[in-house]
């Protein structure tokens, strides 16, 4: 098996010439999926008693069931009364947070119903370049999935005053992206929204680049005074609608908004706020799609777009409304829902067979059978069994020495400092400016501020060798340490701890394995997930890595961290307001600018 895009598809007259002869009844279909109730994305209805008659892995035609010719090789699939739905198209995803390969995703997402992702790859970017964006293309074109990017835009995410990045692609280097890979249909989420509200050159130079081709742009807007600015700029969606207002005002200027739905344990989950937009407000939900966007491999299965799509039916919305804000309508907003996104003559039969709760129960991709009763097929296990392989450079990307300082100096009396507070369930962080007067001993400081703890952001790509200092308010880790190579977005090493020691355990885990995440207490590892591609992916099947983080978020919870470890990744984000820690030092968003540790009287 292979991908089938639109792009990789024989001669569009040749299909069209078979498929019209199969629809109109001359020729038997390859297959004939009947006895079902179809959930029709363009009408938002259920039509009772049709039959999907699919040749060439395309729909030729839906007819009431019984209607079909059959040849000497047409197989017959019969639903037995479930629902026939198009496969799920996912609008946003960063395929890296799952810290699985483009084919290892495609396990989940396949059980759960979905078969085209736009995925924006800017982690791999951000560490290795453009390298690491087309070994990404690579293993997106090996995997049984619709893959598509939207090329990272904002590579680093910050100037290299605030942060060191391993990548810095240039608006001349996205331009050639575009121009060289067919899969790369827009312009990824824009997340320097404040220098694109500025003016800033380099970021509407990359804007330029895109709009220049006719490629959408995907936007990243934090805070409502930005919206008109960033679609002034030529954004026209985004995945940040965190509440019914900001929502509306998105829609109202004119931009598509992806409701983003995630476990609610974590701050990936602002639908059902966002969607009152509609609910509520009165929205037409025409312009509104729903995502996933980050996944660890754990909640991928647990909560997929399938999942996203019953939240919204939950909030309020018909059934097939629903269904449709997770297939027609992302089709349509990246203009492809000629091809994807719907069940309709000349399709992808890209098909999904529903329960009447809407959870998927198998899944056809291209005409294939993938899925068959919520379990992966023979045929699908065997592409599984050979995924892409990224090469030997890949795995050489975490460059720390085994003597880097990891805690600042003790000040010699007291000071103002400038403290990082975590604020649950979400992932912004306030800037706290505290007195502290140090104890003798860095032990002694934290017993006197038991809520405090050090956070620690390392470069690792072999450019600077620099080290940031904070502290960190609120996190609820008591003892030990814990560390990540998955630092958002210049993906350095961030580590968090109350003691030095544990600290060098948990930073030598990263360095042993090129890369990961762990837990680390009184000189051991508790658990841990090596990511040695890019210090961001396992080279592991999905359900591997599944078990590995599923143990390391009961570890990190157990070990009192009250922020999850995806939002711990997050603290180095130096867009994400009040404050943040990159190799660079503090920086204050959304005004930019670095900021001291301690300041004294």
């Amino acid at each position: 098996m292979k991908t089938l895009s639109r792009f990789s598809v024989p001669p569009h007259h040749e299909i069209t010439r078979s498929l019209a002869s199969v629809a109109h009844g001359r020729t038997p279909p390859d297959l004939v999926v009947r006895g079902g109730r179809l959930l029709s994305a363009y009408t938002e209805r259920l039509l009772p008693d049709r039959e999907i008659w699919v040749h060439r892995g395309r729909i030729a035609a839906i007819q009431p069931v019984g209607t079909a010719i059959r040849g000497s090789n047409t197989r017959i699939y019969d639903v037995q009364g479930g629902i026939l739905a198009p496969g799920l198209v996912d609008p946003h995803v960063h395929i890296e947070s799952s810290m699985i390969t483009a084919c290892a995703y495609a396990e989940a997402a396949l059980l759960n119903g979905t078969t085209t992702l736009f995925c924006d790859s800017h982690e791999i970017g951000n560490v290795c370049d453009v390298a690491g964006i087309e070994w990404m293309l690579e293993d997106a074109r090996h995997a049984p999935l619709n893959i598509f990017l939207t090329v990272p835009s904002t590579v680093p995410a910050t100037s290299a005053h605030f942060e060191t990045a391993g990548g810095d692609l240039t608006a001349d280097k996205i331009a050639g992206i575009f121009d060289r890979w067919p899969e790369a249909v827009a312009l990824g989420e824009k997340m320097d929204f404040v220098p694109v509200a500025l003016g800033d050159e380099r970021s509407h130079a990359i804007l330029a680049a895109a709009l220049r081709r006719g490629r959408p742009v995907c936007g990243h807007i934090y805070g409502r005074e930005f919206v008109a600015a960033g679609a002034a700029s030529g954004i026209t969606d985004t995945h940040e609608a965190i509440d019914a207002q900001i929502a509306e005002d998105f829609l109202e200027a004119g931009l598509w908004i992806f409701l983003r739905g995630g476990n609610p344990t974590t701050p990936w989950h602002s639908l059902p706020l966002a969607i009152q937009a509609v609910t509520r407000l009165g929205a037409n939900p025409k312009r509104v799609c729903v995502c996933t966007d980050d996944r660890d491999a754990d909640d991928l299965f647990a909560f997929g777009l399938d999942w996203v799509v019953r939240q919204a039916q939950a909030a309020g919305l018909a059934p097939a409304t629903a269904w449709s804000l997770g297939s027609l309508n992302p089709a349509t907003r990246f203009h492809l829902d000629g091809e994807l996104g719907a069940l309709g003559p000349g399709r992808r039969a890209d098909i999904v067979l529903l329960n009447d709760s809407l959870e998927p129960q198998s899944t056809w991709y291209g005409g294939e059978l993938v899925v068959e009763n919520r379990q992966v097929t023979p045929l699908l296990e065997k592409t599984l069994s050979q995924p892409y392989r990224y090469p030997s450079t890949a795995y050489q990307t975490v460059h720390v020495s085994d003597d880097v300082p990891l805690i600042p100096e003790l000040p010699p009396g007291p000071v103002t400092a400038n403290i990082l507070r975590v604020a649950l369930p979400g992932i912004l962080t306030f800037h706290e400016r505290r007195p502290l007067t140090p104890g003798a001993t860095w032990s002694d400081t934290f017993q006197q501020n038991p809520d405090l703890c050090f956070l620690t952001v390392i470069e690792r790509h072999g450019k600077t060798g620099g080290v940031g200092f904070g502290l960190l308010q609120d996190f609820g880790l008591k003892h030990g340490a814990v560390a990540s190579s998955v630092g958002h977005d210049a993906h350095n090493l961030i580590v968090a701890g109350t003691d030095e020691q544990d600290m060098r355990v948990a930073v030598d885990y990263l360095r042993q394995h090129q890369g990961g995440v762990c837990v680390v207490r009184d000189g051991q590892v508790l658990a841990g997930v090596a990511l040695p591609i890019a210090g961001l992916l396992s080279d592991r099947r999905a359900t591997v890595v599944a078990a590995e983080t599923r143990r390391l978020k009961e570890v990190w919870t157990e070990s009192g961290c009250l922020l999850p470890y995806m939002g711990f990744n997050l603290l180095p984000l130096s867009v994400i307001p009040e404050i943040r820690l990159t190799d660079r030092g503090l920086v204050t968003v959304p005004g930019m600018e670095i900021v001291p540790l301690f300041e004294t009287p």
